[in-house]
């Protein structure tokens, strides 16, 4: 039975058992299509953090002593369960997020290959070993993981972000403490359930719930050893600051303005496809959403083609087979996407959609913006420094791809990036000169697969190691280096005062 979707009040999952918590103080989870309260989150109290962090270092003790092919067995039957139940986890994620039913099923499917790369642990965590560094010396390395872990997540993918996390610290043989969002924290909570039907361990993974106080004592508890953040760029460098200062491993991503390229030799309407399903689709709530669309030279004429594109799409509920895509996650949201519109127009740029004012049928109460575009716009406007996280799409144009390029690397953003070319020259040249982490060639949003790891630069990211993939393993591990001399009997005695093995 999926218990965590049919409570009114959302339980948390603490030491192997969902339960109620105590506090007196609970946030609404509202629907964002009706803006109706569906659930209410607990802010954890004190007490509960504290139970959940004593007990995850104490289940690490034995934890970390599973075969690691028995924790990637574990990551094997959760997949499985994911798959099974791929729609029903994909419903509940519409239903708080506002996403499409389709779409929802994608953020579901980017996070069930996650845990399928994590079932590939054991060849993932392998050392490495050199015999004879020195006369019969021999030196190998073995990747150990570090504790207890913790990961706090944002709204815009509350099953794919999770899943980036939790699944690849805990086949690392670490235990995870995990905070959603507040604003949809019903889909985690189905992720810990199955998770639990896995065959999971009790306190292995640990769901809290609430807001800033909860989250500090996160990057402050001694006894966390590493702490994984996705969200907004305040928040995100507040995240490392304080982590870091309180001796944590932090990986924190944090906003984006991300640009894509389009070259006059480009397929003109493979560009305004990829221009719009990028820049409004799951209403523009995404990282590695297009939100600044840089023409170079003559295929600034396809603008008005874009537009006519824009405005056939239109927002709606999430069973809607007809909407393109949902509502913003909250009235406060949406609010600073038309205020930030206003800002736009104010300041010169050309508004050719307007989104503000949508209406949709039967749901007069929901958050919703229609499709919104700008031309002329520049790198001093609000609408290009300000990453809006709405359905807006900036048009800049440049006389070459050189003005792109150099564009693009002023911006203090480094999260996604592509170009549209049929110049294999051009292509070459922009993803060697790009600062930016992650590149699409005739592809909008290069989000990479888990084998790869989500690599966003500058701003858009704090920490040196990466989510998901290689880089996760060893964001999750620390490698103990052992060296050793086994002696003959023929072995030399004498002493050694040199630091020179030998």
């Amino acid at each position: 039975t999926n218990r965590a979707f049919n409570m009114k009040n959302v339980p948390l999952y603490l030491a192997g058992e969902f339960v109620q918590s105590q506090t007196q103080e609970w946030i609404d989870v509202t629907d964002p299509a009706t803006n109706e309260v569906i659930a209410k989150a607990p802010c954890t109290t004190p007490t509960e953090m504290e139970q959940a962090i004593k007990y995850a270092g104490e289940v690490f003790k034995t934890w970390k002593e599973t075969p690691v092919s028995e924790r990637a067995r574990v990551m094997m039957r959760y997949q499985a369960l994911l798959k099974e139940h791929h729609d029903e986890i994909a419903e509940i994620l519409s239903q708080e997020t506002g996403k499409t039913f389709e779409d929802a099923k994608g953020d579901v499917w980017r996070g069930i290959e996650v845990v399928e790369h994590a079932g590939n642990v054991a060849s993932l965590m392998m050392g490495e070993t050199v015999e004879n560094v020195a006369r019969e010396v021999d030196t190998h390395s073995w990747i150990q993981p570090l504790g207890v872990c913790a990961g706090i997540t944002p709204f815009n993918f509350p099953a794919m972000i999770p899943l980036w996390m939790f699944p690849m610290a805990i086949a690392c043989g670490n235990t995870f403490i995990l905070k959603p969002s507040e604003q949809d924290p019903l889909t985690p909570m189905r992720l810990a359930e199955l998770f639990e039907e896995a065959g999971a361990p009790k306190g292995v993974l640990q769901v809290v719930h609430g807001g800033k106080e909860q989250v500090d004592v996160l990057l402050t508890d001694p006894a966390i050893r590493a702490v994984s953040f996705v969200g907004s760029v305040p928040v995100g460098r507040y995240i490392y600051e304080t982590g870091t200062r309180n001796m944590k491993r932090v990986q924190s991503f944090a906003g984006a303005k991300n640009h894509m390229v389009i070259m006059p030799d480009a397929d003109k309407q493979q560009v305004i496809n990829a221009l719009v399903g990028a820049s409004v689709g799951a209403a523009g709530q995404r990282c590695m959403a297009i939100s600044v669309a840089v023409f170079v030279g003559e295929a600034q004429q396809w603008i008005p083609e874009l537009k006519e594109a824009m405005a056939k799409v239109r927002p709606g509920a999430w069973n809607d087979s007809g909407a393109s895509y949902g509502p913003i996650i909250s009235a406060k949201a949406k609010d600073r996407v038309e205020s930030l519109i206003a800002t736009g127009e104010a300041q010169g740029a050309n508004l050719l959609l307007d989104g503000r004012g949508c209406t949709v049928d039967g749901l007069p109460d929901g958050n919703w913006v229609g499709p919104t575009l700008f031309s002329g716009v520049t790198t001093k406007m609000d609408i290009y420094n300000e990453e809006i996280f709405g359905p807006v799409l900036s048009c800049m144009e440049t006389d070459s791809l050189g003005e792109a390029i150099e564009l693009i690397n002023n911006s203090p953003y480094g999260n996604g990036t592509s170009i549209f070319t049929s110049s294999g020259g051009c292509a070459r040249r922009f993803q060697h000169e790009i600062d930016v982490g992650q590149v699409g060639v005739n592809i909008p949003i290069p989000v990479p697969l888990p084998f790869f790891s989500f690599t966003g630069w500058k701003g858009s990211f704090y920490g040196d190691q990466h989510a998901y993939g290689k880089q996760a393993v060893r964001f999750y591990t620390e490698t103990k280096t052992v060296t050793s001399r086994w002696f003959s009997s023929e072995a030399s005695t004498e002493a050694n005062f040199s630091i020179q093995l030998r």
